[in-house]
């Protein structure tokens, strides 16, 4: 299944045009009109030279979006629509070429992913993506472009200019209205650098998730390479060997234990829903991963979980992570 949550068409009454372009009215009542022509002026500028790095993707009966980022036809995209390594795909080009696609490696921890275009020897239209993760803050420009309900040569690329709204260690969210199909599209900033990939899409216009470059900078080796990335945080800090998302309740679940890991040794298991580390509350997966990856290997922390409707307080002494994610 290739989108997460669906947006209705209703929101998109929210919106008004400003010269073409689809603002979100409550940045329209505060910026100056300056400010506004200034932004519109750039975003117009830069949508000819990066729209035709952006592409469609048809990945078993369903559509989703990427972004090519490099000559050789690197394409990011979103973890829940590559699903797995190794899967063969069709990439829509912005003048309607399809052409086919191999899926490489994903984060399933932050939606991270990777698909390689087949044909080597082409020099492919691509865009640059930002490394300077901790400059795209809150309050800052930037626009949204993807195929939301798949291609369509009359209609061409969609566009969506807002603003940033929070920023966490592996996510941005942002205000621009995102639908069915965005999946895996990119988020520029006014530079025209890529600074996120369309992930979750929610029917509140500012709930609004992208998977940020940090996740990919960290894995980029290994999803190259087709691994599967099911740890937070793989690279630095502490480790602790558990994979957790948030769940339906909005609580941050363990998906899995890994085999060995200082998780399964504290009789962590898949389904416990961490509550707690130490005193703090736990309210999203970053903040945990931030606050495991804050700690040495040696220290040990105090979680305390929910299994079924009983609470529990486990003591996980963190190592060092594996030179090599097997997972």
């Amino acid at each position: 299944m290739l989108h997460r949550v669906f947006i209705s068409c209703r929101y998109l009454a929210a919106f008004v045009l400003v010269a073409g372009l689809s603002v979100g009215r409550a940045e329209i009542s505060r910026a100056p009109l300056k400010e506004l022509m200034s932004v519109q002026s750039d975003v117009q500028s830069l949508l000819t030279q990066v729209r035709p790095a952006v592409v469609a993707i048809r990945i078993s009966d369903g559509t989703a979006s990427g972004v090519i980022i490099n000559a050789e036809g690197l394409i990011l995209t979103a973890a829940h629509v590559a699903e797995k390594p190794g899967r063969e795909v069709r990439v829509v080009l912005d003048d309607g070429k399809v052409v086919k696609g191999t899926t490489l490696g994903l984060d399933k921890t932050t939606d991270a992913a990777f698909i390689q275009l087949q044909e080597k020897e082409k020099v492919w239209p691509h865009v640059k993506l930002s490394r300077d993760v901790v400059k795209a803050l809150p309050g800052t420009w930037c626009f949204a472009l993807g195929h939301p309900g798949g291609f369509d040569k009359e209609r061409g690329v969609v566009l969506r200019v807002g603003k940033i709204i929070r920023q966490t260690a592996n996510s941005l969210q942002t205000d621009c209205v995102l639908m069915g199909g965005d999946s895996g599209g990119p988020l520029f900033n006014l530079k025209g650098e890529v600074i996120g990939i369309h992930s979750q899409i929610w029917e509140e216009r500012d709930h609004n998730m992208h998977v940020s470059m940090a996740p990919f900078l960290r894995s980029w080796d290994e999803m190259k390479s087709s691994q599967v990335v099911r740890v937070w945080g793989t690279g630095s800090g502490g480790y602790l060997g558990a994979a957790i998302d948030v769940n339906a309740a909005g609580k941050v679940e363990v998906l899995e234990v890994l085999e060995g890991s200082p998780a399964q040794k504290a009789g962590l298991i898949a389904g416990d829903v961490v509550e707690a580390l130490e005193t703090q509350p736990v309210n999203s997966a970053a903040q945990f991963s931030n606050a495991v990856r804050a700690r040495p290997a040696g220290d040990e922390i105090m979680l305390k979980v929910l299994r079924g409707a009983a609470a529990r307080e486990l003591r996980v002494k963190l190592a060092s992570r594996p030179k090599e994610d097997e997972g």
